[in-house]
């Protein structure tokens, strides 16, 4: 899931809305607002009201206006305080929720029938009399309105798990056509650094590809002006179709993917200003989103005072700018993003050889397995959840599990990446249909439980690693449920350069990866340098094994390797491996002809 949804100044002002200053001193409506529940739509019945969700994120700009100005307005209160159950929900804290309604952008405005059907879904800041003439329309013709558009319909009996060679292409001119030649990077309006068509670029390029390969260099070099100078960390994104216009909210979603993306150009063009980018980010993550336990908190806020832009704040320096306060940490300690920033350190772990990091990626796992596990291998999202479990959680989960096993070679975290894998079946499966749901599919829920896009790949993806990886095909089939969802008529047109994702999980679906085994003691210095060779290829879809005889039997049981005299590695490929190969420059040498 991204968090690229916060409605922007631009656009208010493209469409001729004027956003007035914020009045401290004016008294905020009284909103009774309660918290989402099931209870709140028999309420509603009962008392023949509709329900209004304030979805909003607390690091949001235009969230902290919405509730400065808009429910601060008497006539909007008034309206709501008669005919209205008011709810508000922090989008962090509810995943379900925000998958449901992502296209609508934080502030999302959701309008409830009792019944629970739609009637209004607005995207971003409403000023009060908009607001006001909304809520009164609605009373008085409580029918679903234009913004409830039908959902996208998909085939659920669909069977392909392998893009043809014609839908292929399409969706790689739709992915290339959603790159800006005039301002860089993929999108037009939002600039920011898009992971996923990064690294499809990268991989593109390491097969001879230079155009995609000057796209990857353009996009990274661009996504440095989004880090902060001074705290370091990036920004969410930049406004009006340039790189010069930042939105200051520090989301760790988007720290964690640039830390694993910029680690992964390092290890393959070597570029300094990369390795800049990649101290800024661990500068920020340790200063400020680390907690003492080592696991990260969500975010810190675009404002530092709620609603007031900040542009003249982060112009300052370091003392200017505590001087005048901090902006506000959400401190939630979320399993999920835990998970995504864990599989981004043990990148970087592995680009840079350093065990700090991977000393830091083991504690935040361990910690998160002490605090947010469930029986059978999942994870709760919060310490206390108010629904849930939740894909993403044990997904994130189950993939830094997958990433530390690979960089640690300890098997402990391949059993737990396996329990979490089983976890994602049983509780998210949906049965004979294709894909799996965002909410757990066991339980009655509202909303109903259901597929969301980002979330699929990342199943397809962590599937088919960790089939590789335990050799066992139940994964293989997870992977290829997913992918049947994907892959649905339809379901992918019309995504723009998002389909980067599926792209990348198809392949990977499909084809084998770069899978380097080394045999050898684990007090070998050749060894260990041949391990740590194979850890720096800077592609995803690799299997590294570091095989150790006196540890019991090999890697998926596959004794396939000649017994010597001293360590050696080897490439290997449908169930057959190269010749040995006896140290690591050779190895290197050998990596580097790959394609």
């Amino acid at each position: 899931m991204r968090s690229l949804r916060c409605l922007l100044l631009s656009s208010l002002l493209i469409t001729g809305v004027t956003v007035p200053a914020i009045a401290a001193d004016v008294p905020a409506a009284s909103i009774a607002w309660q918290a989402w529940s099931p209870e709140i739509f028999a309420q509603a019945k009962r008392e023949n009201k509709f329900i209004l969700l304030d979805l909003q994120a607390v690091w949001c700009h235009w969230c902290h206006v919405m509730e400065e100005i808009t429910y601060r307005d008497p006539a909007v209160g008034r309206l709501l305080a008669s005919r209205y159950i008011a709810v508000r929900v922090d989008q962090d804290s509810r995943p379900d929720l925000a998958n449901r309604y992502e296209d609508y952008g934080w502030p999302a405005t959701v309008i409830y029938a009792p019944d629970g059907s739609e009637l209004v879904k607005r995207q971003g800041y409403l000023p009060p009399k908009e607001m006001s003439s909304l809520l009164q329309a609605v009373i008085d013709d409580p029918t679903p309105g234009p913004s409830v558009r039908p959902e996208r319909v998909t085939s659920t009996v669909a069977t392909a798990t392998v893009l043809g060679d014609e839908r292929r292409a399409a969706l790689l001119r739709t992915w290339n056509e959603g790159y800006d030649e005039k301002a860089g990077g993929w999108g037009f309006s939002h600039k920011f650094l898009d992971w996923d068509s990064v690294e499809l670029a990268m991989r593109l390029a390491a097969r001879g590809d230079e155009g995609a390969a000057q796209r990857a260099r353009d996009t990274l070099r661009l996504q440095h002006k989004l880090l902060d100078p001074v705290w370091g960390g990036v920004y969410q994104y930049s406004v009006g179709g340039d790189w010069n216009e930042p939105h200051f909210e520090k989301i760790v979603q988007m720290q964690a993917e640039n830390l694993r993306i910029y680690a992964q150009a390092y290890a393959r063009w070597q570029n300094p200003a990369d390795g800049e980018m990649l101290r800024g980010l661990r500068l920020y993550l340790r200063g400020f989103l680390t907690s003492g336990d080592g696991v990260v908190f969500t975010s810190q806020d675009a404002d530092l005072v709620p609603g007031e832009h900040s542009a003249d704040y982060y112009a300052l320096d370091d003392e200017g700018r505590r001087a005048r306060g901090i902006p506000r940490i959400d401190r939630h300690v979320y399993a999920r993003e835990n998970g995504w920033v864990i599989s981004a350190v043990c990148q970087f772990a592995a680009t840079t050889g350093q065990t700090t990091y991977r000393n830091e990626a083991e504690r935040a796992a361990r910690w998160v397995l002490a605090h947010r596990a469930l029986p059978g291998g999942g994870f709760r999202h919060d310490e206390h959840d108010e629904a849930g479990p939740y894909l993403g959680d044990t997904l994130a989960m189950g993939r830094a599990f997958l990433a530390l096993h690979q960089l640690t070679q300890d098997r402990v975290w391949l059993d737990r990446a396996s329990a979490a894998a089983e976890f994602l079946t049983a509780h998210f499966g949906r049965g004979a249909e294709a894909g799996f749901a965002s909410s757990d599919t066991t339980v009655n829920a509202f909303p109903a439980p259901r597929p969301q896009f980002d979330e699929n790949v990342g199943v397809a993806r962590f599937g088919t690693a960790l089939a590789e990886a335990t050799g066992r095909a139940e994964f293989r089939t997870m992977a290829a449920t997913a992918l049947r969802w994907l892959l649905a008529p339809g379901q992918a047109e019309g995504r723009g350069f998002y389909v980067a994702g599926l792209l990348l999980a198809e392949e990977e679906a499909r084809t084998d990866p770069i899978h380097v085994a080394i045999v050898g003691r684990k007090d070998d210095p050749e060894a260990k340098a041949m391990f740590a060779a194979a850890l720096r290829v800077p592609e995803a879809h690799k299997l590294v094994e570091w095989w150790d005889r006196r540890e019991g039997p090999a890697p998926r049981g596959e004794d396939i390797y000649p017994v010597l005299d001293h360590a050696a590695a080897f490439l290997c490929a449908n169930g057959a491996c190269s010749s040995p190969i006896p140290d690591a420059a050779a190895l290197t040498a050998r990596l580097a002809k790959i394609k």
